[in-house]
């Protein structure tokens, strides 16, 4: 499958701010579980162009990931971006979530 949509969704992401895998999934018509397959599968230069840290689940959580460390290189990007940890390892949505796209529209 050709992720290169959801891909440019999640560069619109700006710094400071984290999209959950379900809305992405919502606005490019995929499942939670898709967005989390397509970013599982980014490399090279695609994974440093598409910021793959501002997405987490709808707790606002952290997801796991499959390579080790991938929890904790994530953590460190959000933190960099001033986004906040509660102690139990929540981000608070209602401060942090990206509103969607300029034009919503374009991506339903």
């Amino acid at each position: 499958m050709d992720y290169t949509r959801l891909y440019k969704l999640i560069e619109e992401i700006p710094k400071g701010q984290v999209a959950t895998y379900g809305q992405l999934a919502r606005l490019a018509g995929l499942t939670p579980r898709q967005v989390g397959h397509a970013l599982g599968t980014l490399n090279g230069a695609q994974a440093r162009r598409v910021p793959w840290h501002r997405v987490v689940n709808a707790q606002g959580r952290i997801s796991l990931r499959a390579e080790d460390g991938g929890e904790e290189l994530q953590a460190r990007r959000l933190r960099r971006e001033k986004i906040v940890f509660s102690k139990s390892g929540r981000i608070d949505l209602k401060r942090f979530a990206w509103p969607g796209p300029f034009n919503p529209d374009e991506w339903l």
